[in-house]
């Protein structure tokens, strides 16, 4: 088989149809199956799958859970029960835009054996029910296309997941911490990036919803920071350093990040621990990241002077008061400037 889609999917009623329907309408050379790993999910998600499958049983494949057993460890066996050359993936909330993306993907990999990974750009479409969202569609990335490594991507997960196909040979065996982590993409692609170089293709292939019931999108800033940290250092250990530098670049720029949004919300201690934790990881390296620790590091520095003094005026506002009310020794019932 040339290429298996895998799709994870957990209580995606209102989207897993628009997901199916977007694989099905592909026009291709080729033979496919698509793979859905769905995780006991609460809502009407099942019964969708299973009319689907039920209509295409030479298509579609189930992988029905028991148990909820999380999301990274459905994304990982899913990718596992995977029986095509090529891997695909896309989550059953999103859905791919064109009908020609797989055999576009597919016809650049046979062309070009050195390459490990095919992806391309991606609308990200807000939901209404992401009130801090803006109400439009966003494209990502925003970088040139072409020719990328393993370096880009620790650098930052630039490919949006619903564009990915992968050489499924390539796709290392999942690590222990791998089932610990809130993100199963971004080492993905590095673990899988170490065999061959990333293509970005300059077409939009995919609508990336963000939505309340997302896993990542639902997250708050200052925790997808943290997490996307701890996997960093997960996955540095993993590459046995080989790529330390890059590793620490990038988590210096996550403590770069925390410390900009702590300062925006005058949180000066926060702001402090996290650019001498950008410092430590070497984010002063770069001429840029200097310029920008020395600006935010001289901000943070007058701001607690302003705070200081505001504080020291407050205590010695009121003891210059009572001293310049003591009463007079000739006028015991008179103050200073006061007419008897």
């Amino acid at each position: 088989m040339k290429l298996s889609v895998a799709m994870i999917t957990y209580n995606h009623e209102r989207y897993i149809a628009q997901a199916i329907e977007s694989v099905l309408a592909q026009n291709v050379t080729f033979d496919y199956e698509v793979v859905i790993g769905e995780d006991c999910s609460t809502d009407h998600t099942r019964a969708i799958l299973m009319d689907y499958q039920r209509r295409y049983p030479d298509r579609i494949r189930l992988i029905l859970r028991d148990r909820n057993v999380g999301a990274m460890r459905n994304f990982a066996e899913t990718i596992e029960a995977c029986r095509g050359e090529y891997v695909a993936l896309l989550e059953g909330d999103d859905y791919w835009r064109c009908t020609d993306k797989l055999q576009k993907q597919v016809d650049f990999l046979d062309g070009h054996p050195d390459y490990a990974i095919c992806c391309g750009r991606a609308h990200t479409l807000y939901e209404s029910d992401m009130p801090d969202c803006p109400a439009k569609s966003d494209l990502y990335p925003d970088i040139s296309a072409g020719r990328y490594t393993v370096d880009d991507i620790i650098n930052g997960d630039f490919a949006p997941t619903a564009t990915l196909v992968l050489r499924r040979h390539l796709i290392p065996p999942f690590p222990k911490w791998f089932f610990e982590m809130k993100m199963g993409d971004w080492p993905l692609l590095a673990l899988t990036a170490r065999s061959g170089s990333i293509q970005l293709m300059d077409e939009v292939l995919a609508m990336y919803r963000v939505h309340a019931g997302g896993v990542w999108s639902s997250m708050a800033f200052f925790s997808r920071q943290i997490e996307s940290i701890r996997m960093l250092r997960s996955l540095d250990q993993e590459l046995q350093y080989r790529y330390h530098d890059t590793v620490r670049k990038t988590i210096a720029r996550c403590y770069l990040l925390m410390a900009a949004s702590s300062r925006s919300q005058k949180r000066w201690t926060d702001t402090a621990k996290y650019l001498l934790a950008c410092i430590r990881n070497g984010g002063w390296r770069g001429p840029t990241s200097a310029r920008t620790i020395s600006g935010r590091v001289a901000f943070w520095l007058m701001a607690c002077w302003f705070r200081t003094y505001r504080a020291g005026r407050a205590l010695i506002r009121p003891m210059r008061l009572a001293f310049h009310r003591q009463p007079s020794d000739s006028q015991p019932d008179a103050w200073p400037g006061e007419q008897k």
